[in-house]
C-alpha cells in the first residue's frame, strides 16, 4: 500500500502529520508523492481563515478525483477543516471515507484499516487530553531542524478566531515528554527545536499550577548535539521575568521571540479580546529589547478588523514605524462564522482590507532593510538550508530568522556545504528582507 499525505496550515498540525506518518509507516505503508499511484490519500487540513479553509476544501475536491482516475481505495481528511465540518464534507464530497479530528489522530491507523475494508469511518474525540502515541514521528523539515509542539488548544478566546472550537482548551504536554521527544530528534539529526503551540507562554499552567516555559527551556538547554532552540507564539501579555532569564542564561536559546499583537488601537484590541493595550505593547517591546540588546523580535497584524478606521490604520502605520520591529507579517482580517467578530457591524470592504495590508508590508519591508544594513560587518551563526542551483552560493538563516516565515542569508563560497551544517558568516550586503555573507574562515 502507498501513501499520499498532504499537510495543511500551520506548523502546529505539520507535527500532527508526521506523528500520523510516522504511526502509518509502522503499519509497513509506502510513502509516495504520486497522487495517480497513492492506494491511500491523506489530506490534513486547516480552516482558521478564509483562504486556509478554500485550499484545504480545493485539496479535497481535487484529491477525489483519483478515486476514479488514480489507485487511491481510501480518502481521509483529518485536522481543523474535518473536526470543524464533519457531516458537510460527508455529505458533500461523498469520495471522503474517513473523518479524523484534532485530538482523535491516533486512530490513523484504524481509519486506514476501516476504510480498505469499504467501511466508512469517523472519529471525533472530545478535545480533552492529548492523543496516546508510541510510535516516532517521521520528521518532514529536512531533519536539521523540527517542531516541538509543546501544547495543545487555546484559552483566549479572541473574538475572530474559532481555535477554541477546533482544537479545545489548552492542554500542556507533560514536560517529560517533550524532553524525550527533543531527545529523540536531536538523535534523528535536528539540530534546531522550535516551540510552538497556540500559545507557548502559558504553558505548564494547567499540569503544574505555574508557568514553565522556562524551565522547560532550561532542561532542553542541556540536551548534547542540539545547537539552537526558538520560541514561536508568545502571547505578549504572558511573557513573564522567569522566562526571560532563561532566554538570556541558557546559551542555546535563539534570542528571538515571535510575539503576535494584530494591532495597537485599544478599542481594537479590545474589540478583538486581546489582553493588552498600546501603552502595555510598548512598554513590553521597550523592555525586553532592554533585557535582550540582540533580540528579534516578530509580530503579526491583522488588517482591516470591523469598525477600523482610517485614523486607526494610520496609527497602526505610526506604531510599526516607531516599534521597528524585526519581523512581521500583516494579514487582512478573514471573517469566520460562529466568531463574535464575523457578526459585529462595520465589516470592511475587501479592497480597502488589501490595500491596507500592502501599506503595512510595504512600510515594515523598508523597516527590515534599514535593519539589515546596521548588520553588515557582523559575524553570525548561520544553518545551511540548501545551495543556489547553478551559483557558487548558498542559502541559510540566521537566529534571526525562522524557517519559512523569515528571511534568508545568501553566502558565496566555491567550498562545498551541506544542508544542516552550522557556519560563521560575515554580513556583507543587506536586500530588502534577506541578507548577503561570506564565510569566516
Amino acid at each position: 500500500m502507498k501513501l499520499l499525505f498532504i499537510s495543511l496550515g500551520c506548523d502546529k498540525n505539520l507535527v500532527d502529520s508526521e506523528y500520523m506518518i510516522g504511526m502509518l509507516a509502522n503499519d509497513g505503508i509506502e510513502m509516495t508523492d504520486d497522487e495517480t499511484q497513492a492506494d491511500i490519500i491523506i489530506v490534513n487540513s486547516c480552516c482558521f481563515i478564509g483562504d486556509a479553509k478554500e485550499e484545504s476544501i480545493n485539496t479535497i475536491l481535487e484529491m477525489a478525483q483519483y478515486k476514479e482516475t488514480g489507485k487511491c481505495k481510501s480518502l481521509i481528511v483529518t485536522g481543523c477543516l474535518a473536526q470543524r465540518y464533519k457531516d458537510e464534507i460527508f455529505k458533500e464530497i461523498p469520495e471522503v471515507d474517513a473523518i479524523l479530528g484534532t485530538n482523535s489522530y491516533d486512530t490513523i491507523v484504524e481509519a486506514v484499516h476501516e476504510t480498505l475494508e469499504k467501511h466508512r469511518y469517523s472519529n471525533l474525540h472530545t478535545l480533552e487530553g492529548l492523543p496516546s502515541i508510541k510510535t516516532k514521528r517521521i520528521v518532514t523539515t529536512g531533519g536539521h531542524f523540527a517542531y516541538l509542539k509543546i501544547a495543545e488548544g487555546c484559552n483566549k478566546n479572541c473574538t475572530y478566531c474559532v481555535i477554541p472550537s477546533v482544537r479545545g482548551r489548552y492542554r500542556s504536554v507533560p514536560m517529560e515528554d517533550l524532553i524525550e521527544q527533543a531527545k529523540s530528534l536531536v538523535e534523528q539529526g535536528a539540530k534546531e527545536l522550535i516551540l510552538v503551540a497556540q500559545e507557548t507562554t502559558l504553558y505548564g499552567v494547567d499540569l503544574y499550577g505555574e508557568k514553565s516555559l522556562h524551565k522547560l527551556l532550561d532542561e532542553l538547554n542541556k540536551i548534547s548535539g542540539l545547537f539552537w532552540i526558538r520560541i514561536m507564539y508568545c502571547y505578549p501579555e504572558e511573557i513573564y521575568d522567569e522566562l526571560i532569564e532563561s532566554m538570556i542564561k541558557d546559551e542555546k536559546v535563539c534570542h528571538y521571540l515571535d510575539m503576535p499583537i494584530q494591532h495597537c488601537n485599544d478599542d481594537i484590541l479590545r474589540r478583538m479580546g486581546r489582553k493588552t493595550t498600546k501603552a502595555e505593547l510598548m512598554e513590553r517591546i521597550r523592555m525586553l529589547r532592554e533585557r535582550i540588546p540582540d533580540i528579534t523580535l516578530r509580530t503579526t497584524l491583522i488588517c482591516g478588523f470591523p469598525g477600523e478606521t482610517q485614523d486607526n490604520h494610520e496609527e497602526l502605520m505610526q506604531f510599526v514605524n516607531d516599534m521597528e520591529f524585526d519581523r512581521l507579517g500583516a494579514f487582512t482580517y478573514s471573517p469566520e462564522e460562529g466568531t463574535k467578530a464575523a457578526a459585529m457591524p462595520d465589516q470592511i470592504d475587501e479592497d480597502i482590507k488589501a490595500d491596507w495590508q500592502a501599506d503595512v508590508m510595504e512600510l515594515e519591508e523598508e523597516v527590515i532593510f534599514d535593519k539589515n544594513e546596521t548588520l553588515k560587518g557582523k559575524e553570525l551563526y548561520v544553518f545551511i538550508e540548501g545551495k543556489v542551483a547553478d551559483e557558487n552560493a548558498y542559502i541559510g538563516r540566521t537566529y534571526r530568522d525562522a524557517p519559512n516565515v523569515d528571511g534568508y542569508i545568501f553566502i558565496n563560497t566555491d567550498e562545498t556545504l551541506m544542508t544542516g551544517d552550522i557556519c560563521k558568516v560575515m554580513v556583507t550586503g543587506a536586500y530588502e528582507y534577506d541578507l548577503i555573507g561570506e564565510l569566516v574562515k
